[in-house]
């Protein structure tokens, strides 16, 4: 299912590319938590970001969100792991209910699960929004 990118995702996307060199794969806006995410190529989320995370507080000063990277992989473990970082993640399972809906369920180390849930629920959310873009789950559970 390819990705559909408004005006303003376009425009972000450009605004990335200006500021850090960057050209991002995707750009998911999320009004409920005022955050932008970028979808950014394998190894180049260290660039984005800027040293000391200069890129990402220019980027959020200017659009007046919260600034996300998340780094591509060809893998849903990988993307997975990239998504929650810097949670340890140890595996994830993906299960289909009887109603057709998929569930993804994602086992972090212990020590990581606040971070992996994040205030609020924020980082499960942005896991949630990021994979039923690209692999149409419906819930993201930390076990």
């Amino acid at each position: 299912m390819p990705v559909r990118l408004t005006g303003e995702e376009l425009r972000y996307m450009a605004l990335l590319h200006d500021i850090t060199g960057v050209s991002a794969r995707d750009c998911i806006i999320d009004d409920e938590a005022s955050s932008v995410i970028y979808i950014v190529p394998p190894g180049m989320a260290g660039i984005a970001v800027g040293t000391k995370g200069r890129n990402v507080r220019r980027l959020s000063k200017i659009l007046g969100r919260r600034i996300e990277i998340v780094e591509w992989a060809d893998t849903l473990e990988d993307f997975v792991k990239n998504i929650f970082i810097p949670a340890r993640v140890l595996g994830i399972t993906l299960n289909k209910t009887p109603d057709g809906r998929k569930v993804l369920y994602v086992r972090v180390d212990p020590h990581d699960k606040g971070i992996a849930i994040g205030k609020n629920g924020r980082n499960v959310n942005k896991a949630r929004l990021i994979l039923k873009r690209y692999y149409e789950i419906d819930v993201v559970s930390i076990v």
